[in-house]
């Protein structure tokens, strides 16, 4: 397996979640909650250079059809303009699918007695920390980085 932290974002139209796993890719941990809009971009870049991060996963938000919705295209919008920003460092920007990861994340949440409406930045940490689960798994059962990469 590929040795270097790796960050996710569950990007969403109000907040995007934001996790990062330790170098040896064993622990995905939540990070931060950005507010979405015109400074999210350069807040994220600003993780990946603090964090020597390797790739950054973005979720693709897919539907449970294999199809894109509202969100997909947004999605592939702040990633592809991540991927330009991050063009001349050592950083990727790759899509993963992330169906069910903010179900996953409520489901979490009502399990550990949080009320979900009132936890909402954390479950935006939680749905990338299974954004970010998912492709470290994923990189396990291959020969390194996975998901579609963007340029």
């Amino acid at each position: 397996m590929i040795t270097g932290v790796r960050i996710a974002l569950d990007v969403g139209s109000v907040r995007i979640g934001v996790a990062k796993c330790d170098r040896e890719g064993l622990l995905a941990t939540p990070l931060v909650t950005i507010t979405a809009g015109p400074e999210a971009l350069s807040e994220v870049v600003a993780l990946v250079q603090d964090l020597d991060a390797i790739c950054v996963y973005v979720g693709n938000p897919i539907s449970l059809a294999g199809r894109a919705t509202a969100s997909t295209e947004s999605a592939w919008d702040f990633a592809r303009e991540l991927s330009t920003l991050l063009a001349n460092s050592n950083s990727c920007v790759r899509m993963i699918d992330e169906r069910l990861s903010t179900v996953t994340a409520q489901r979490g949440m009502r399990e550990a007695g949080r009320n979900v409406k009132q936890s909402r930045e954390a479950i935006d940490q939680a749905a990338a920390v299974v954004i970010l689960e998912h492709a470290l798994d994923s990189e396990r059962h291959s020969d390194g980085l996975v998901g579609e990469e963007v340029s």
